[in-house]
Formats: structure tokens, C-alpha cells, sequence
């Protein structure tokens, strides 16, 4: 009788006594360590921005590019120093001004009407404001008679009557002529990878021109 009656209960502690080692045995591992759940996860893809994904590689051109015409011209420039001056000369051995400016640019693959200093002003746009002293820009002295490239603030290559092809500085005299500057574009250059070589110039101060 005790035992028919005990028999229900014993029935009862034993179903909750095999849930309670269900439960654990999802939570711990037959090691004792505990397992780590994995949450089921949308894959949410963010909307792009709206911005332009070529523009690093348009800044990057564009400093390959700048890098490039400055190696390029300046090798130009530095292969006709000596050269002797002779009015309405392109060069190979003599050069006038604006002869020299037009070939040291034909020699990187930058073409332009060639004309007398005061065409290539009239041709071409002035630089943005603060950089008149930029690398390749064109420098004219003199009611526009006569015109150089600029190499920096410091100084700018040009071909003098007395003197030929040189590097002069920006000294007072040269200063105190100094009409105004103009940009050449820089269609039809071809980018290539710079060689290593001394750029070192000799400065030498020019007597009037």
C-alpha cells in the first residue's frame, strides 16, 4: 500500500530530475567548459556613399603626372644650359627666350604655337593665386620682351642675350621686371617613371638682359 502510493511521486521526482540533466547537458560541455552560443545574424550591407571611387586614383595621376613634367622638363632644361643665345633660335646649339621655352617644352611632348614672349601671354591663363612661383610656370620681364621658366621662388632658366641658356636667381633686378606669369597646360604629357640624378644647378647672378 505505502509503496503503491509512494510510486506516483517517485514517477514525478525522476521526470523532473531527467529535464533538469537535459538542460544542463545544453549548457555545459561533457568537459565541464562551457559552450559559447552563435547568434544567427542579418547581413546587413551599408548603402555606398554617395561619392566619387575615382578619386584617389585621380589624385594619384594627377601627383604621378606633376612629379613626371617636373623630372621631364627639367632634364629638358639642364641638357640646353650653354647653349648660346641667337634672336629667333629654337635650338639645337642657340636659342632665343621664347625659343627656348618652346623647345624645352617640345622636348616632353607638350605642343604650342611657337611665337615671341608676348603670344605665349596672350595664350596662355595666369596660375592660381599664391602658386606664380610653381614649377613649369612661364616668367615675363619687361613689357613681356622677354620670358623664362620658372624652377621656384628661388630662380627660373631662360636664354639672355648675354649669357645663353642659364639658371638665374630672383634677385632685385629680376624682381623689380617682373611683368606676370602664366600656366602651360600639360596635354600630351606622357607620364614616365623618374630616373635617379642630380638635379644640382649652378646659380649664377645674370647682368641685365
Amino acid at each position: 500500500m505505502i509503496f503503491t502510493k509512494l510510486f506516483p511521486r517517485l514517477l514525478v521526482v525522476a521526470f523532473a530530475s531527467a529535464l533538469t540533466g537535459t538542460a544542463v547537458a545544453q549548457t555545459t560541455n561533457p568537459d565541464d567548459r562551457p559552450r559559447y552560443a552563435v547568434r544567427a545574424t542579418a547581413s546587413v550591407t551599408a548603402k555606398k556613399a554617395d561619392v566619387d571611387e575615382r578619386a584617389p586614383v585621380k589624385a594619384t595621376n594627377a601627383a604621378a603626372l606633376e612629379l613626371s613634367f617636373h623630372d621631364q622638363l627639367l632634364t629638358a632644361l639642364e641638357s640646353h644650359v650653354g647653349a648660346t643665345y641667337h634672336f629667333n633660335r629654337t635650338g639645337p646649339e642657340t636659342f632665343d627666350c621664347s625659343g627656348l621655352v618652346w623647345r624645352a617644352f617640345q622636348d616632353i611632348g607638350i605642343d604650342f604655337q611657337r611665337g615671341p614672349a608676348r603670344s605665349y601671354w596672350a595664350t596662355f591663363s595666369a596660375p592660381a593665386e599664391g602658386e606664380q612661383f610653381k614649377f613649369g610656370n612661364l616668367v615675363f620681364f619687361n613689357g613681356l620682351s622677354h620670358v623664362g621658366i620658372v624652377v621656384d621662388e628661388k630662380g627660373f632658366y631662360h636664354s639672355a642675350r648675354h649669357g645663353g641658356v642659364m639658371y638665374s636667381p630672383f634677385n632685385d633686378y629680376w624682381l623689380s621686371r617682373i611683368d606676370g606669369f602664366r600656366r602651360v597646360p600639360l596635354a600630351g604629357l606622357q607620364i614616365v617613371a623618374p630616373e635617379k640624378k642630380s638635379t644640382a644647378v649652378s646659380i649664377t647672378d645674370e647682368s641685365p638682359r
